[in-house]
């Protein structure tokens, strides 16, 4: 498909194989992952059995009631209208009044219910989804843009709710009141009934024709969804990024580019699904005139009362209109079962193994070794980021991580916080393989302080409080004092207790940069990781930070990456990494004898 300028955008040109095959994307599920997804979801119905069986009553009762009142329509028109007896249909008139009044009760509350049962439903798959996102690993969100993963715990899974809301009672009233009939109309006349179901093979056959083109059209309007969300949050998120650069118009291109794919895919989507309807209208009309037609006769000729002709007449009606039903919510079930496959794979996604056979209240001394350690974030054509890389860090020493970009002093920091685990060699904590430590072990006993601070949209209590979730108040107070954070956090409107947004805005780099550091005071870790944690950051408040970063860092095992390599002066030991590889490491005093790589950068940032 191409794209012609517009006064008002672009839009898209419709080619002869557009609308021969509305799309080049690969085929949808097969059947049998449809079957599988509707499983799922009927698992999680079925916990609401209790209620659902009430619900499916209270449907048996307003399909009967529906079939009921037609039939009463038509004795009534041959015992009392046709033979001129009035006498007994008042009271045939009440029975009608409180049939249609059981109907309308019945679908009242049939409709409170179900909508509590989708409630429930899609309740508790949010939950799981949330659930088992905060249980994958961070690999998995390196790999996706987070908006298109939002678009599925919210999108998707409230196609599935609107759906459960207004389809699930319907088909299966559809289906009841399709049996009632035919087994009504055929103990009526079963030559009528005969050529009211010459259309079941037309209705049929169209049906499957436009529900093979919208079961992919829906899957892949739900994926151009997230895709353009995913590219939405993206902008939102980098929007100074985007000014910073003058990007707007290539950004809004990509927007333009996005939002068309959406429409042409909801196009197409709407018009085949529209179809529906319409055949279906044009069939039921041309059923409704046959029996018309052919029942008349038959009551000219004295083979049928005019009281049955109008009871056929309106089950005719009745017994296209599920199958009008029926097809109109196919369309809404394909939809719905296009997003519930989404959100599905999402939970089939591999949560993080955290199988360590070390107790869970076990304490770190300090001590990290890497032994011949080989790593890569892709485990086929990429080339290793680490590439044979050992050293070993005493408990209570700074090491400091040197080197050009790219080198893989940020992998060492993933791989320490086993947010990746190595696919050559190993590494020990106080002798102990990392893959023997339970992942929450480990990582409670690290705190982290990187080049962007994040904050919550909370107090600067609560996001103190991130470090360790059972801190008090005073254990905070105490550790914004000693992150040199007390001073400017008194200052701010409501203290301690003003609420942060979640870019933090209304700090500067600095500020938010101490309260990573107080946050990481009230976790008191054994570990310690900076990284780059003073890049951006002017002088004077530099000093600031560095001295927080001193205190933080008595008394525990710390890596720090700096560019500045004044920052790492006081380093116990310096690694200098070049290509993914470990090409220098020693004290200060050893590395300037050397005058190898590290004493070349000092002189070329001229310290030396």
């Amino acid at each position: 498909m191409n794209f012609i300028r517009k006064p008002f955008g672009y839009e898209p040109v419709l080619t002869k194989e557009d609308l021969k095959r509305p799309s080049s994307k690969k085929k949808g599920p097969r059947a049998s992952d449809w079957k599988n997804t509707l499983r799922r979801i009927w698992k999680i119905v079925d916990e609401q059995r209790a209620l659902l069986i009430i619900v499916l009553l209270l449907v048996v009762i307003s399909s009967g009631m529906s079939l009921l009142g037609p039939y009463l329509i038509g004795y009534m028109i041959d015992e009392y209208v046709v033979m001129g007896n009035f006498e007994g249909m008042f009271s045939l008139i009440l029975a009608l009044i409180f049939i249609y009044l059981i109907l309308a009760l019945s679908l009242f509350f049939q409709n409170y219910w179900m909508i509590g049962i989708a409630g429930q439903v899609i309740y508790r798959m949010r939950t799981d989804v949330f659930n088992h996102l905060l249980k994958l690993p961070v690999s998995f969100f390196d790999k996706r843009q987070h908006g298109e993963l939002m678009s599925r715990a919210t999108n998707d899974i409230e196609t599935v709710s609107s759906t459960l809301n207004s389809s699930f009672i319907q088909v299966f009233s559809s289906v009841l009141t399709l049996i009632g009939t035919i087994i009504v109309m055929v103990s009526l006349s079963p030559l009528l009934t005969l050529l009211t179901m010459i259309i079941i093979p037309l209705m049929f056959t169209a049906t499957r024709w436009i529900t093979k083109r919208t079961s992919k059209l829906f899957k892949e309007q739900q994926a151009a969804l997230g895709a353009l969300n995913g590219m939405i949050e993206e902008t939102i998120s980098g929007q100074r990024i985007v000014k910073a650069f003058s990007q707007e118009e290539n950004v809004k291109s990509e927007f333009r580019e996005k939002s068309a794919n959406l429409r042409r895919t909801g196009f197409w989507a709407l018009t085949y699904s529209g179809y529906i309807p319409k055949v279906m209208n044009f069939l039921n009309n041309i059923s409704f005139a046959i029996v018309a037609g052919i029942g008349g006769l038959l009551a000219y000729k004295g083979l049928a009362s005019i009281g049955t002709i109008i009871i056929f007449t309106e089950y005719s009606r009745q017994f296209t209109r599920p199958l009008n039903d029926l097809a109109n919510q196919m369309n809404t079930v394909l939809s719905a079962i296009a997003g519930a496959e989404r959100v599905f794979s999402i939970m089939d996604e591999p949560v993080e193994e955290d199988n360590g056979r070390v107790k869970e209240t076990h304490k770190l001394l300090g001590e990290v070794e890497f032994r011949n350690v080989s790593f890569k974030y892709e485990l086929e054509e990429q080339a290793y980021t680490l590439k044979d890389v050992s050293f070993h860090v005493l408990p209570g020493q700074t090491a400091a991580l040197v080197g050009a970009t790219g080198a893989g002093k940020t992998t060492i920091m993933q791989l320490i916080s086993r947010f990746y685990d190595v696919q050559h060699g190993e590494i020990l904590f106080d002798g102990l393989n990392v893959r023997d430590l339970k992942r929450k072990t480990l990582r409670s006993q690290i705190a982290f302080v990187l080049q962007d601070s994040f904050l919550f949209e909370s107090s600067v209590y609560e996001n103190i409080r991130y470090g360790r979730l059972n801190a008090t108040n005073e254990e905070i107070e105490e550790a914004a004092k000693k992150a040199n954070a007390h001073s400017f956090i008194m200052k701010l409107p409501n203290g301690y207790n003003t609420i942060l947004t979640s870019d933090g805005s209304e700090l500067s780099q600095g500020q938010k940069q101490l309260l990573s550091i107080a946050r990481a005071f009230v976790a008191d870790p054994v570990i310690l990781l900076l990284d780059e944690a003073t890049s951006s950051i002017d002088t004077v408040t530099e000093e600031k930070i560095q001295q927080a970063l001193d205190a933080l860092m008595e008394g525990r095992t710390s890596f720090v990456i700096a560019h500045r390599l004044n920052t790492v002066r006081n380093a116990d030991v310096v690694f200098v990494m070049k290509e993914g590889k470990l090409v220098e490491a020693g004290t200060q005093r050893q590395l300037l004898e050397q005058d190898g790589i590290y004493a070349n950068m000092l002189k070329q940032s001229g310290i030396l």
